[in-house]
């Protein structure tokens, strides 16, 4: 979201993670994605990348913001967030962890304080939108697909506004096309 938002063009190749084609092992190693390689130079992390990108074009100014606050929410979701959501998506590979109460300890994380931010602003960061609500929002996203009627009964109106208006944007449907695979 971040590239195309900058209006940076990118050759966008599909990966699928169990059959890795060796052209993006030899630029990455380590073998996640997303990679970006640009003129030699490799990003292999989706905030380097963004970060990058508004270096480049940030017209609306995405990265004006307080970054000890920003750094805050990145760190929470990055961090013990994102364990809690791999917990609660893929609960065959945790199956000593109780699925309710993994749920409820990623809304007292995030979804909570998330809500009580959104009560009073729009996003994250204030009146408008900011990286961090970019970089954060597939993960709430993902957090809403595992069981969206267990999301839907949920007491948070204000989260579910700053996703819909998220789900709903011209920026995030141009990006979600379906690309074929990349083979080498």
């Amino acid at each position: 979201m971040a590239l195309k938002y900058a209006g940076i063009q990118v050759e966008h190749r599909e990966i699928v993670l169990r059959n890795k084609p060796q052209s993006m092992l030899l630029l990455s190693p380590k073998g996640t994605v997303p990679v970006l390689c640009v003129d030699g130079f490799i990003l292999e992390q989706s905030l380097d990348i963004m970060r990058w990108a508004l270096t480049r074009s940030d017209p609306d100014e995405w990265a004006a913001v307080d970054e000890s606050m920003a750094q805050a929410w990145i760190e929470k979701n990055d961090g013990p967030f994102k364990s809690l959501l791999d917990q609660y998506k893929y609960p065959n590979r945790f199956p000593e962890l109780a699925q309710e109460g993994v749920l409820a300890q990623a809304i007292e994380l995030m979804l909570k304080p998330m809500e009580l931010t959104l009560q009073s602003n729009q996003f994250l960061m204030g009146s408008k939108m900011a990286w961090v609500d970019v970089a954060i929002f597939p993960f709430i996203r993902q957090f809403s697909m595992v069981s969206p009627q267990k999301f839907a009964d949920l007491p948070f109106p204000s989260v579910k506004k700053w996703l819909d208006h998220h789900l709903q944007s011209e920026l995030f449907n141009s990006v979600m096309d379906q690309y074929p695979a990349w083979i080498d």
